[in-house]
């Protein structure tokens, strides 16, 4: 059930490209094109910005640094204590 609501301007051809793609797709309604639209836009952008992506060897080399690594500094000590205390760790 829609809780929300979005108004918005667009050109009539902008529109009428969309509700013919909103028919082509069996949908009822340029509403319903559109939040599918948005809905699956924003998970991808979502997942893009927060997944990082390394080729094997680049991990490979990240992963050897950190065993080959000697006990964190004082000061990466204290940036995770700050990051903890809020509540982003």
């Amino acid at each position: 059930m829609a809780t929300s609501r979005i108004d918005m301007r667009i050109d009539e051809s902008v529109k009428a490209a969309a509700e013919k793609a909103a028919a082509l797709q069996g949908m009822k309604s340029l509403t319903e094109y559109v939040v599918r639209l948005i809905e699956t836009d924003a998970q991808r952008v979502i997942k893009e910005h927060e997944t990082i992506k390394l080729k094997d060897s680049v991990f490979d080399r990240f992963m050897e640094a950190c065993d080959a690594a000697q006990s964190p500094h004082p000061k990466l000590r204290k940036a995770l204590e700050s990051f903890k205390a809020k509540g982003m760790a």
